[in-house]
């Protein structure tokens, strides 16, 4: 049965359609937002995997390049395999708030896709995309604790707006995504152009406002068209070894998860656990797969009791104090910037690289192609906390902590018409117990000015955990991994001293109330100021020059009409100026030309160059140029490629001259300077650029030769040409007039 239900929000229709297509899956439902359409399906298998102990859900959201009308741009013609990094950030989007969602235990392979079925340009696909992961499930018959919402906030002269336009995005100091149920707040992403905690609240509790009469159409949608939830039957633990366990394991567990250091404290809890499984003996053998899940609950039980009751951290911090700090810049010494960030044993290295515009990254998207000047990449290698795994491209959440790195970071980064470089961070975590996408904020951060980039500020992040019972609740500042791990609460924070740049917030209950999230702000503001202190003691701003190997851009504006000229044929010139100067050139249709070099001395040969090339002459300029042809009444000169101009006899010299030929010759080289340009013609003088004789009154001599001099042609006297004079005997060389009869 077709169904659909329609809602308002900011004056456009959002509707949500099911019974149509897609019928085989468990859930399917077409969202529609003006004309951008995504088709979400949700399937779950119908046999349970007993050997793992987690949720395996997978979450796919999809791209499609005819969407917007397009064919694709890759060799193939059609969409690659291979995720976009678009694509994995909004894949994440939509499995965070929903994966809580399910009922603990549930382990039916279940799999959310979302495909773009058509893209208008002006409403992005990934909000539709997660209202109709929730509504998918909702109709299925797969367990969910729905239905949520989701809505994109932003801020437009000061006031709030709901799911504005890509075309507004510019105009909002305020980007986020909200996620929520009924009554609480699931899941935030975003940032700000330097926005107050309380102007953040602001803006998350609107959008859970506004995005309710979302939340009425699936329920609608449900109570139409769902299917009857299936029945599951979780399996439940022996009592009489949960005792058992607890009896062997309690105290000796107590003590193991308050060793400070962190390898320290997984070796004791593990020889805490081994003990427990050999004191069981043989009459709990084949409970040993429950026996370790009850281990790992009793140590989640411990750690979370000492917090709420006891007020005690598993490494004795209190719960708003921050680990250690130390740092270091510029210790890498031929990248173009470095910065080195430790906090307890969270360790990143970041380096910077400058490029030129080529190196900017290119990419198609629905919106067409995109280029960015500004790349952050996080690496989270196996050895950073211990594992052996085999090194491979970058993961999910790789790209996803890199993102979030790049938010916080870009807001200071100067615009590339201030500076004219493509701009690479990375992030290599080198060791790490919790929040090193924040350590990776603060290591770039320090990286970008020991490079010598000029931005506006430092940017710190810090992560904030939660312990929650319903009735007590503990707000962690600076979460270790493990308080990450059993926590309620994963909130990351960056910003610089005057506001938020980034947050992310993800929770594992199912939702939380605005008293804990302005709390858990307040406290993270305190502590991303504390950190911003320890870094500033390193380095405070940015030096003063860039880095001697970062690459020297010089930007050269040429006259469009010289860009073909310049170019060359099948850009034979180019590459000519690139390999004779090893420098990298860049050329625009407005003739803005920019030249990229390893050292100044490259770039100011390949700068000169292109000038001479590319720009138009100008009166009162001096060129060295070459005699292309010679005329009865001058010389043509080319004073660059196809720019010729004419030397008059008159301005080949201070004397007289009869003969353009006595002076030069095709193929000599003349230094002339341009005297004037009419209507495109362009008059040269190579007598202005000569000193001139003096006569005998010691004033300057213009219109005979030098006395005593030599024509620099011929070695005749010039008055010798006039036909008159004698010869060697001293005979006249005049010839008789002819009279009318001779003729």
């Amino acid at each position: 049965m077709e169904i659909s239900f329609k809602t308002q929000i900011s004056g456009e229709t959002l509707s949500i359609q099911a019974g149509k297509l897609a019928k085989q899956a468990s859930g399917s439902v077409l969202v529609q937002y003006g004309e951008t359409m995504v088709l979400v399906t949700a399937v779950s298998t119908d046999d349970p995997r007993p050997e793992v102990s987690f949720l395996p859900l997978t979450v796919e959201y999809q791209e499609k390049i005819y969407a917007a009308g397009r064919i694709p741009g890759n060799y193939f013609r059609r969409e690659i395999g291979r995720p976009s990094e678009k694509e994995t950030l909004t894949s994440r989007l939509i499995d965070r708030p929903i994966r809580p969602l399910f009922p603990k235990g549930y382990n039916y392979e279940t799999q959310v896709i979302a495909t773009v079925l058509s893209m208008d340009k002006e409403n992005e696909p990934d909000v539709l995309a997660m209202i109709g992961a929730s509504a998918a499930l909702e109709i299925s018959d797969i367990p969910f604790e729905g239905p949520i919402a989701c809505v994109r906030v932003g801020r437009i002269n000061d006031e709030l707006v709901i799911n504005p336009g890509i075309s507004q995005w510019n105009e909002s100091d305020i980007n986020l995504i909200v996620a929520g149920s009924r009554t609480g707040i699931i899941m935030v992403e975003g940032g700000g152009n330097f926005v107050s905690e309380s102007e953040m609240i602001e803006a998350i509790f609107y959008a859970h406002q506004e995005m309710q009469p979302l939340i009425d159409i699936q329920e609608k949608l449900r109570d139409s068209i769902g299917r009857e939830k299936r029945t599951i039957q979780l399996p439940e633990k022996d009592p009489a070894l949960v005792a058992r366990i607890k009896e062997l394991a309690e105290d000796r567990l107590r003590q193991a998860v308050t060793v400070p250091e962190k390898m320290d404290r997984r070796n004791a809890v593990a020889e805490v656990k081994e003990q427990t499984l050999e004191a069981l003996g043989e009459e709990y053998e084949e409970y040993k797969h429950d026996a370790a899940e009850i281990l790992g609950d009793l140590q989640k039980e411990i750690c979370r009791e000492m917090i709420l009751n006891q007020g005690k951290r598993i490494d004795n911090r209190r719960t708003d104090q921050i680990r250690s700090i130390s740092c270091e810049a510029g210790i890498l010494p031929r990248v173009h910037g470095s910065a080195l960030f430790i906090r307890g044993e969270t360790q990143v290295l970041a380096a910077l690289t400058l490029g030129s515009g080529q190196d900017e990254q290119r990419v198609e998207t629905l919106l067409g192609d995109e280029s960015f000047p500004f790349l952050l990449h996080y690496n989270f290698p196996p050895y950073s906390v211990g594992e052996v795994k085999r090194p491979g491209g970058p993961s999910r959440r790789d790209i996803g902590h890199g993102a979030l790195a790049k938010r916080a970071i870009e807001k200071v980064v100067p615009a590339k018409e201030d500076f004219d470089y493509t701009i690479r961070l990375v992030s290599e975590v080198l060791e790490s117990n919790g929040s090193s996408s924040m350590a990776t904020v603060c290591a770039s951060s320090m990286a970008l000015m020991d490079g010598g980039v000029p931005v506006t500020a430092p940017v710190s992040g810090i992560a904030m955990g939660l312990v929650t019972d319903g009735e007590k609740s503990m707000i962690l500042s600076d979460i270790l991994g493990d308080e990450d791990h059993f926590g309620d609460m994963d909130f990351k924070v960056a910003g610089t001293r005057n506001g938020i740049t980034a947050l992310q917030m993800d929770i594992k209950i199912k939702e939380l109330s605005r008293q804990i999230l302005e709390l858990a702000l307040e406290q993270a503001r305190d502590g991303r100021l504390y950190i911003l202190d320890r870094m500033e003691e390193t380095i405070n701003a940015p030096r003063k020059e860039l880095s001697p190997y970062a690459p020297h851009v010089i930007s050269v504006q040429i006259s469009p009409e010289r860009i073909g000229e310049l170019i060359g044929p099948g850009g034979k010139h180019i590459r000519q100026i690139q390999n004779d100067t090893n420098t990298q050139i860049e050329i625009n249709d407005t003739g803005l030309v920019k030249v990229s070099a390893f050292s100044r001395e490259d770039g100011e040969a390949a700068e000169q160059i292109i000038k001479e090339i590319g720009s138009e002459p100008e009166i009162g300029e001096v060129y060295e140029g070459t005699v292309v042809r010679i005329t009865d009444f001058g010389a043509f000169v080319a004073i660059k490629l196809k720019t010729e101009g004419l030397v008059h006899i008159s301005e080949l010299a201070h004397y007289r001259v009869k003969n353009v030929s006595d002076i030069v010759k095709e193929g000599d080289k003349l230094k002339v300077k341009v005297i004037d340009i009419r209507d495109g013609k362009i008059r040269l003088s190579h007598k202005a650029l000569l000193e001139a004789p003096e006569k005998e009154d010691g004033q300057p001599h213009d219109s005979a030769a030098p006395r005593g001099g030599k024509n620099p042609r011929s070695q005749r006297n010039p008055r010798d040409n006039r036909g008159g004079g004698t010869d060697k005997d001293g005979r006249s060389r005049r010839q008789p007039k002819k009279n009318f009869e001779d003729k």
